[in-house]
């Protein structure tokens, strides 16, 4: 089971003697309480008080019968002996360096469902993102990555967020009067998303990939007659976009588009699909 969960990405938030704890893989959770026993090789989700065999977390996993769980979902079953590490605090590590070593098309299964609990279509996310492997503290790790323009990734999983230096902020500049601005690539995915359109205007965009960068992008924001910010609603956020329209009355405050949510993603995930339906059929943004 341990050695089955690190095949799908998922790997173990602590492990305290034979018992391994994870963020549920088959629910969203902030504390693990998904746990694997190894000596007898069984587990249990306390959140939903079901547990079982490898085959059971496979067919309720997959959502499928017990025969299309063998016949299709067993190949990694074929794998190296499990691996077994902490995950607290091991990405902020000072000491910690990470080495990408591949990128990939997005492929794994993992980060497949992951985009789609998000509500990214993966038709979207493969036109800017690349599934990334990467080692850190001798271990491999994969995850959703978003390149920037100085070469870094901010990479992504249902669990961890990681970065791959240099660190710097994306843009995307194809001349146009306006420039739309993201403080994480999630946010920028879900707008792509929800105006998709072969025909839609033409617009630049920039993701900070993080706040302290706004400074170093506005050199490039202000070559746009209309700066439009879609930063995030919390605290932090609405200190950089009060700093931003202070600076020139075309800087512009979207986020009342996503009011009462975070950011923009999580807007999106919480208002489920009838929303989304009547958001694609209103005037493009």
């Amino acid at each position: 089971m341990v050695c089955y969960l690190s095949s799908l990405g998922f790997e173990p938030s602590r492990v305290s003697r034979e018992d391994y704890w994870y963020l549920s893989p088959l629910r969203n959770e902030n504390t693990a309480s998904f746990k694997i026993n190894r000596s007898i090789n069984r587990w249990y989700d306390h959140g939903m008080g079901r547990g079982g065999n490898l085959i059971d977390f496979g067919m309720l996993f997959f959502q499928c019968s017990f025969g299309e769980f063998l016949k299709n979902y067993t190949g990694a079953l074929a794998m190296s002996p499990p691996r077994v590490f902490p995950i607290e605090n091991q990405l902020e590590s000072k000491s910690s360096k990470l080495v990408i070593l591949r990128e990939i098309p997005l492929q794994s299964h993992a980060l497949l469902k992951y985009l789609e609990e998000r509500k990214i279509p993966l038709e979207i996310a493969a036109e800017f993102c690349k599934e990334v492997h990467y080692r850190l503290n001798d271990h491999t790790y994969y995850g959703i990555g978003f390149k920037n323009d100085l070469g870094g990734f901010e990479i992504r999983n249902r669990y961890f967020k990681a970065s791959a230096s240099p660190k710097g902020f994306t843009s995307y500049d194809s001349k146009a009067k306006e420039v739309l601005v993201f403080e994480g690539f999630f946010d920028f995915l879900s707008f792509k998303a929800l105006n998709w359109s072969p025909a839609s205007k033409k617009q630049d965009f920039i993701i900070l990939n993080s706040l302290s960068f706004i400074d170093k992008a506005r050199l490039f924001m202000e070559k746009h007659q209309l700066i439009r910010l879609f930063l995030d609603r919390d605290q932090p956020g609405q200190t950089a976009t009060k700093r931003a329209l202070s600076w020139d009355r075309k800087y512009k405050d979207e986020s009342l588009l996503y009011k009462g949510h975070k950011d923009l993603n999580l807007w999106v995930v919480n208002q489920g699909k009838l929303q989304l339906k009547k958001i694609k059929n209103r005037p493009r943004l």
